[in-house]
């Protein structure tokens, strides 16, 4: 053997033992930089990515995300695009509210927490000019990294439309789904996840949520990923519900890893994942995204500790913080996210 040959062994070894058992990621959305709040030139958006993906490469983190800034609207920014920028596109969704419009929406009470409607569903369900395979490639240029690329997903969709069309949400969801798997096949990620985040207080919901879901899902050639949380509406939880009652439906999913909140609610519900089916991993949050505190990397990695020895070594492959970041300020996001991974980095002994 060479010493060309041998050295290019131990540097692949060397490599190897290096990277991280337990990965660090984001969920998605990022604070916007405030050049970007009333100017939406290209040049700005340019800007902000890229100030957006080089924070979380300088953190450290194994995957990065675009912020999601591309879908934000400084005229509802309550969702920094989660709803809006892809029901406002697609047809067969209206965006102009009747007065009557306005009223059935102001009967539906677990859409209370909203202001206006997301949209009225008036007729069949198209892609319209949606087009998250070039919101995608206009990111991949930035970056080496690898990128995670996020998705409303269809139970999420169908539970804020205003349905003036469909028999039922069932059937809505369906029609989403078609669209959503349209768009996320040729995208070529590291990760694709799809944003659940009203499941969580809707278990009821499960068989035709999973139905949805897994068709989109099934169309997606990256590592799949599903998030759940109980809401990050203006920074407040909006859903109430318990993990346990989820645990039916989570394995009927056809993920790969589920990216789900923790750190808010606490870890006491850690023993009801024992119950998840082996073949899907988890991503647990260890990040307070809804508190501006910035956590000590000790209490990052006593909170990976005690996810591991609850579920097991193997079942953790990613920590995250609860939810996205975008209502944080820039300074606390950045410093929450160092944290992050020195925190993974102690309980793993690797600093």
């Amino acid at each position: 053997m060479t010493l060309t040959a041998a050295n290019s062994i131990i540097l692949a070894n060397y490599e190897k033992r290096m990277q991280p058992k337990i990965k660090t990621t984001v969920v998605g959305s990022y604070p916007v930089p405030s050049w970007l709040v009333g100017n939406s030139s290209r040049i700005a958006l340019h800007d902000a990515i890229m100030t957006v993906l080089k924070t979380q490469e300088l953190a450290g983190l194994d995957v990065i995300s675009d912020g999601e800034l591309k879908r934000f609207d400084p005229g509802h920014p309550e969702t920094n695009g989660m709803i809006d920028y892809f029901v406002s596109q697609m047809e067969g969704v209206r965006t102009r509210f009747s007065l009557s419009d306005l009223n059935r929406f102001r009967s539906d009470r677990g859409l209370d927490y909203r202001a206006v409607p997301a949209g009225i569903v008036a007729g069949k369900i198209g892609e319209g000019t949606l087009d998250l395979p070039g919101d995608f490639a206009s990111v991949r240029r930035f970056t080496r990294w690898p990128l995670k690329f996020t998705c409303t997903g269809p139970h999420m969709l169908a539970k804020v439309l205003t349905n003036c069309h469909y028999p039922g949400a069932p059937e809505l969801a369906l029609d989403l789904a078609a669209v959503l798997r349209k768009q996320l096949e040729p995208i070529d990620a590291a990760v694709v996840q799809l944003d659940e985040a009203n499941i969580s207080g809707h278990p009821e919901d499960r068989e035709w949520a999973a139905e949805a879901i897994n068709h989109v899902l099934d169309g997606i050639r990256a590592e799949k990923a599903v998030h759940i949380c109980f809401g990050n509406y203006g920074g407040q939880t909006v859903q109430k519900g318990l993990w346990r009652n989820l645990i039916p439906f989570l394995n009927s999913l056809h993920a790969d890893h589920l990216v789900l909140e923790f750190a808010r609610r606490g870890y006491g519900e850690l023993p009801d994942f024992l119950e998840l089916d082996a073949k899907i991993g988890l991503g647990i949050g260890v990040i307070d995204i809804k508190d501006n505190e910035v956590e000590e990397p000790a209490l990052i990695a006593s909170r990976i500790e005690q996810i591991v020895r609850t579920l097991g070594e193997g079942r953790l492959c990613y920590v995250h913080p609860d939810c996205g970041l975008w209502m944080l300020h820039r300074s606390v996001a950045e410093q929450k996210l160092r944290v992050l991974v020195q925190g993974r980095d102690l309980f793993e002994g690797r600093s």
